[in-house]
């Protein structure tokens, strides 16, 4: 088995390759750069560097959201366009369980992933790890990281917050949790597409052709679109 992830889905861009059990390849870059023009090289460069041919791939494993808009569409594209080419099985994961699962495999506690939802706003979720296995305690959302600090304080266990924009909301959630808020260190807050493979390597195959990104909420121009087309037939 030889499964290719792929992650898009935030500033990091990342691509993997897991053989069997075995980690063959990884690439990572963390630049605020075109996703759509640098992902099909890094996927093309990495496989050669692995000696692999696309008929070797046997899964395709893609972080589905939340994130970037755009970056989640470019990464669920061209996943589904191999998966769909190479007819072989497409699964998604959520962008946030991937970061839970780097740092969090070592914390007791619960493990907060996150990334800057813009005005206050975090997309976020918890998660924690039980027998080796990471667990949903709360779903991904969105919510003011105020009330998100706010709302983790009164579960009175240590929690453990992962991402590279902690640095923009760090300030509310240590004011908030005090001693009972952790935060990963510089190195630990990049996605790992490693980590994506192995997350999405027992999963099932999901449908090609209905398999959608996880936007958690529509991009502003879609919600004012949609609400000025609810306003017009209300007329």
């Amino acid at each position: 088995m030889t499964i290719l992830a792929i992650d898009t889905s935030n500033n990091p861009l990342g691509v993997a390759l897991l053989d069997d059990d075995k980690i063959i390849g990884e690439y990572i870059t963390n630049l605020k750069k075109n996703h759509s023009i640098r992902i099909m090289p890094a996927i093309h460069a990495l496989m050669k560097d692995c000696e692999k041919q696309p008929s070797d791939i046997t899964k395709i494993v893609v972080a589905k959201g939340p994130g970037s808009y755009t970056g989640v569409r470019i990464g669920v594209s061209i996943a589904k366009t191999l998966a769909w080419t190479l007819n072989i099985p497409l699964v998604g994961v959520s962008s946030l369980e991937i970061l839970a699962a780097g740092p969090g495999r070592y914390f007791t506690g619960y493990v907060s992933p996150l990334f800057d939802a813009r005005r206050g706003q975090i997309y976020t979720g918890l998660y924690q790890y039980e027998n080796g296995s990471l667990v949903t305690v709360e779903s991904d959302q969105v919510a003011m990281a105020v009330d998100w600090g706010e709302k983790l304080a009164k579960l009175a266990k240590p929690v453990l917050f992962i991402g590279n924009d902690l640095a923009i909301h760090r300030a509310v959630l240590e004011e908030k949790l005090g001693p009972q808020g952790f935060f990963a260190s510089l190195t630990e807050q990049n996605p790992r597409p490693s980590e994506l493979a192995l997350l999405g390597k027992d999963k099932p195959g999901e449908d090609i052709h209905t398999f959608v990104p996880n936007y958690i909420r529509l991009a502003e121009a879609e919600a004012k679109w949609l609400e000025n087309q609810e306003k017009t037939i209300n007329r």
